[in-house]
């Protein structure tokens, strides 16, 4: 593999000195629009055709087991790369992601997100511009100690060509592009004529001059070049002769891969389609193009995807989608699309099954909250509602679904509401007691849940989002369950000596304690050797200051149960939200309240909900269901049955 390697990369600057590329000097008119280019693809075309055996090590004709792995992503643009047969994936979630809006990565996240998208297998990783912040730079130069060789070699630096009126090897930014030491770059420059002489404020010859000598300084070193043409559909829309003059400059120079970008997000799927054919066929085989949309029309994974069916051999894009204004194309979506749809050749295609975990990872990783609505990766991307949906996939699970979900590591859910019908029910049942409960018990009970469900949505619940409420409430209604504990009585007091609207803020946040709340709490007695059948009950009262009564009320129900059950010492708060149903009725509005759990041994998580005109009984009921799912497995040693009370 070291040899072949090494072979590419010789036959690469073997090829760039026999076609006269490497430091060719750029004139464009109408006339060069047919460039020097294509007369020498033509020329060599037919020492291809003859069987040269260099052929043969070119990505078009590799089979997908022969894709070379991360330990050579360089080499993957020593050949030409032709979609929809194969395409590369490039990303630039730690660059260009991180211009999103409330998006930021300090430099361990960067490392740790980097690493996880090596392990995922994407062909390249732009980590950041060295040359533009100290984080960056950082970056890079821990890079080199602390990332092994694996997600090394698939790092790429981000720069621009070097500023016009300076020689390209005094250029600091191109300086922090070597030193960075990694294998591959990727560089802007401007592709629109209107952008060079009114935002450069250069010459239409300097520009080109100015792309020539970066990237042959660069190649000349050894570094694999990418070319990001900025606002290149818009200058081909504008001046397609001085966009050609571009891009002939830097392949001239030795740039392995031109990238067209869709910077202001504006184009259709049809105009990328029609501009990548004419690039892929005006350039040939000389290099790879590659495409970046951005999203501002919502276009941006159907115009890669669209582009890579045109023939685009590279896409660039971000984890989830996330970038400036609007994002960029979302990798999530794209790389499935092409891997399950198109049948597109990736050297990640077969960790698909991963996807959903590096979506999860990364937003988790930069303190994102997931989008639900996600295509392939998104909670409720395999999440079925209606009735005569979840009654069709009984049937066949592809009635509703274009995919399985495990193929992105999802899964499928049957949401509980007033719009299911009892096979949501049902299948829920299903999964839950299998084949112990006889159909004609599941239709009666099934219905019965259901009809109780719909008169607490009535009322302002809702279930969708608190599967944990939904699974006590099938149980309630199955014989032989009991709740594990029971809350016998409960009181919580605020107070604040100081009553100053001045000043009461800051002393609460000096003293959190604001609040007392007592709980008294009924367990069973478990008593291995007795040797009756009776049981013993204890009765626990529990007091606990908090932040707020329900802060309180979550500390001294925790206090009175963990000596009867140790196991909800692992179980934590992560969320709380409450929402007023009826704002109209001002302070007798009814409230709605989510709770949200997690184990911290296990990392599950479950949601609760509980309704009511008392704000904190509402928090109260919400906090018992998510300490009695927790106890679940719990519950069929312990009898505390209403029998038993009365």
């Amino acid at each position: 593999k070291i040899q072949t390697i090494l072979l590419l990369s010789c036959l690469s600057s073997i090829d760039a000195f026999s076609d006269g590329r490497l430091m060719k000097t750029i004139r464009f008119g109408a006339s060069r629009v047919y460039s020097q280019v294509e007369k020498d693809t033509e020329g060599s075309a037919t020492t291809e055709k003859e069987g040269d055996w260099v052929s043969d090590l070119k990505p078009e004709t590799w089979e997908h087991d022969d894709l070379p792995t991360s330990s050579s992503s360089s080499s993957l643009l020593a050949g030409f790369v032709k979609g929809p047969k194969q395409c590369l994936v490039f990303d630039t979630t730690l660059r260009d992601g991180t211009q999103g809006e409330s998006v930021s990565a300090s430099c361990e996240d960067k490392i740790k997100i980097a690493n996880r998208l090596a392990k995922f297998e994407v062909d390249y990783v732009e980590a950041g511009w060295p040359g533009s912040n100290p984080k960056d730079l950082e970056f890079f130069q821990r890079a080199k100690v602390e990332l092994p060789e694996h997600t090394r070699s698939k790092l790429v630096a981000f720069g621009s060509s070097r500023r016009k009126n300076i020689a390209v090897e005094d250029d600091p930014q191109i300086k922090a592009l070597v030193d960075s030491d990694v294998p591959t770059v990727c560089m802007v420059v401007k592709a629109h004529s209107w952008q060079v002489t009114e935002i450069l404020r250069a010459t239409r010859e300097e520009n080109l001059e100015m792309i020539s000598d970066s990237v042959s300084y660069l190649t000349g070193l050894g570094k694999t070049v990418l070319v990001d043409l900025e606002h290149f559909f818009d200058g081909y829309k504008s001046d397609p002769e001085y966009a050609i003059a571009c891009c002939e400059s830097a392949v001239n120079a030795g740039a392995r891969c031109l990238v067209m970008c869709d910077t202001n997000g504006g184009s259709m799927p049809w105009e990328i389609t029609e501009m990548s054919k004419a690039m892929i066929q005006h350039f040939d085989t000389s290099c790879t193009i590659g495409i970046h949309c951005h999203n501002d029309c919502g276009m941006a994974v159907a115009n890669s995807i669209a582009a890579c069916h045109a023939g685009v051999g590279l896409i660039q894009g971000t984890i989830n989608g996330i970038g400036e204004r609007t994002g960029n194309a979302n990798l999530c979506s794209i790389i499935p699309s092409l891997g399950l749809h198109v049948e597109t050749e990736m050297t990640c295609k077969d960790n698909l099954s991963e996807i959903t975990k590096l979506s999860r990872f990364v937003d988790e990783t930069l303190n994102r909250s997931p989008d639900i609505a996600a295509p392939f990766v998104g909670k409720s991307a395999f999440a079925h509602k209606g009735g005569l949906h979840v009654a069709a996939m009984e049937r066949s699970p592809l009635s509703y679904q274009h995919v399985e979900p495990e193929s992105v590591g999802n899964e499928m859910r049957v949401l509980i509401s007033e719009l299911s019908g009892r096979q949501n029910i049902m299948g829920k049942m299903q999964a839950m007691f299998g084949n112990d409960m006889d159909g004609g018990q599941k239709s009666t009970r099934s219905l019965a849940v259901l009809n109780r469900v719909k008169e607490l949505e009535s009322l302002g619940y809702q279930f969708e989002g608190a599967d944990a409420s939904v699974h006590l409430l099938i149980l309630y209604s199955t014989q032989g369950y009991c709740p594990p504990f029971q809350v016998l009585d409960y009181s919580a007091q605020s107070y604040d000596q100081n009553m100053n609207k001045s000043s009461r803020l800051m002393k609460n946040l000096a003293d959190s304690s604001t609040s007392r709340a007592t709980v008294t709490v009924r367990t069973l007695i478990e008593d291995p050797d007795s040797l009756t059948k009776e049981l013993t009950f204890m009765e626990n009262l529990e007091v606990s200051d908090g932040a707020g009564p329900v802060d309180a009320l979550a500390k001294s129900l925790l206090k009175a149960l963990t000596p009867s059950y140790p196991s909800l010492g692992s179980v934590e708060l992560t969320d709380y939200k409450v929402r007023i149903l009826n704002p109209n009725a001002a302070t007798k509005a009814v409230t709605r309240v989510l709770v949200d759990f997690r184990n911290t041994e296990t990392d599950e998580k479950w949601t609760t909900v509980s309704v009511d005109a008392n704000i904190v009984s509402a928090s109260l009921n919400a906090l018992v269901d998510g300490f009695e799912y927790a106890l679940i497995e719990h519950a069929e040693s312990c009898m505390l049955c209403d029998d038993f009370f009365e």
